[in-house]
């Protein structure tokens, strides 16, 4: 069986939201913790969370929710670093990668699996899984391990999103019913909008 990994960023300052929102409560639970439940409830051997700003708070988390954690020194650089830390400490074993946003507690596992199911059934030769909502491209996007080394050399200024650019024949997208894969939190009045709506 294909095994699969997974990524979720979680180094940000949180500028705008004012308060550290990794640690916001969500249902009960912080927001990264919620994050971290949902990617365990689906078919992901392996979580790596990338550390950044508030780094103690959030390893915490990481430890009672029993998953691996690594920290990005350069995270003020941007999100394209955090991503790259956490490829470099991915398990060796990883055909694949999928790389979630700390602010995204709405993705569910059945959302998760269908993108690794599209990967495990027949587009491996592709190799770049992305979820479709009404034709906009969300998270997580998966990655196997033939990119895994063209991530280092993507420029900074376009971030992730430029890989699925540069090799846009080999991207498959899955199309989906939930758009929670284009829902993150930047600001509190949408923390307290989406709350209100759980």
């Amino acid at each position: 069986m294909t095994r699969i990994s997974a990524i979720i960023l979680a180094a940000g300052e949180s500028k705008r939201m004012g308060s550290p929102k990794m640690l916001l409560d969500f249902g009960g639970m912080s927001m990264l913790e919620k994050v971290i439940r949902n990617v365990q409830a689906a078919s992901v051997d392996d979580i790596i969370v990338v550390l950044g700003a508030f780094r103690d708070e959030i390893l915490k988390i990481t430890k009672n929710a029993g998953v691996r954690s690594c920290y990005n020194e350069i995270y003020r650089e941007g999100m394209l670093s955090s991503v790259q830390c956490g490829f470099r400490n991915l398990s060796i074993a990883s055909e694949a990668a999928l790389i979630f946003q700390g602010d995204q507690p709405l993705i569910t596992p059945e959302v998760i699996e269908s993108v690794i199911n599209s990967y495990r059934n027949g587009v491996r030769v592709r190799g770049i899984v992305i979820p479709v909502y009404k034709n906009r491209r969300g998270h997580p996007l998966l990655v196997a391990r033939k990119y895994f080394v063209e991530i280092e050399k993507l420029d900074p200024g376009k971030g992730l999103r430029s890989l699925a650019e540069i090799f846009s024949d080999d991207v498959e997208e899955v199309s989906v019913e939930e758009p929670s894969i284009l829902r993150d939190f930047d600001t509190f009045d949408e923390y307290i909008k989406a709350i209100k709506q759980t």
